[in-house]
């Protein structure tokens, strides 16, 4: 069900809204894609109708480069895709990275030591994400799942540590126990600035950790302002958790999916129907092609 948020934005509103955007910038697992890690028909087309009009779009996704390309080329983007909450930005027509920032490898080895702690150790699969290849420490039945979502095939080493002769590019935790998530997530804020590290959850039971400059907020910026030359508020943005939040807060239209968690959906002009009810076609076709 559709609903406006605390903004209660008038049919004039979302007259202006539609002709002030210039870009629009889409989430993939939760806004695009559902359980089904596939692009619903009608949600398809809404993002090449908005192209055909005129309006590029745009993915930012925690996913991996690699991961995240097929959605990129399904949807006939022809921007930059940003990967990895925007730590990655790469053109996939011409292979140019834009943006590449690390976790410091300093910080990189206080995680490992954190998360091989006894109790934390049987109860996490520890991603290192380098070069856009995965590293883990075993296979494990999460990071199983994990890879065939994903469709990489992960690199087991044993000691993380041996790989670190290179930066990270994200580092994740993944755990069934979404409550361990919240507790592992406060617990490594308490430790760590937001001036030293970005800490943040793409889903319940992924903690992620990338440069502190990193964030789907900072990258969409950097995208409409730098590489096209355009205002961030001319962008609109669609996505549905938490580290879509700084997105969302900073673009000139942000809309929250149904299936999004409360806080995200209170930071957002509009809410659309979940993803099972296609609600990014939703809301294309009710802000951008009508």
């Amino acid at each position: 069900m559709q609903k406006a948020s605390a903004t209660h934005l008038t049919s004039t509103g979302h007259q202006t809204a539609a002709k002030d955007i210039k870009l629009l910038v889409v989430d993939i697992d939760g806004t695009i894609a559902g359980h089904s890690n596939t692009i619903s028909q009608p949600v398809k087309q809404a993002l090449i109708g908005v192209q055909a009009r005129g309006i590029p779009v745009a993915i930012a996704t925690g996913r991996m480069y690699r991961s995240a390309l097929r959605f990129h080329q399904e949807i006939g983007s022809t921007l930059p895709l940003m990967a990895y909450q925007g730590a990655w930005i790469q053109d996939p027509t011409t292979q140019k990275i834009h943006r590449h920032l690390m976790v410091p490898r300093e910080i990189a080895h206080q995680l490992i030591d954190y998360f091989e702690q006894p109790q934390l150790r049987s109860l996490l699969s520890v991603h290192f994400y380098i070069n856009d290849q995965l590293y883990v420490r075993e296979l494990t039945k999460e990071t199983l799942i994990y890879a065939e979502r994903s469709g990489i095939i992960p690199i087991p080493v044993g000691d993380l540590r041996q790989i670190l002769t290179n930066e990270p590019t994200k580092i994740l935790a993944l755990c069934d126990d979404t409550d361990a998530i919240d507790k592992l997530l406060g617990n490594l804020r308490r430790q760590y600035t937001p001036a030293e590290l970005y800490l943040t959850t793409s889903v319940a039971t992924f903690l992620e950790a990338t440069n502190p400059a990193v964030n789907k907020g900072t990258a969409v910026r950097y995208l409409a302002e730098e590489l096209l030359g355009l205002q961030i508020a001319n962008v609109m943005a669609i996505g549905d958790n938490f580290n879509d939040l700084e997105m969302l807060e900073c673009v000139g239209f942000g809309v929250a999916m149904g299936n999004a968690p409360a806080p995200v959906q209170v930071i957002a002009q509009w809410v659309a129907p979940t993803i099972e009810e296609d609600g990014a076609a939703v809301a294309i076709e009710r802000f951008l092609l009508q």
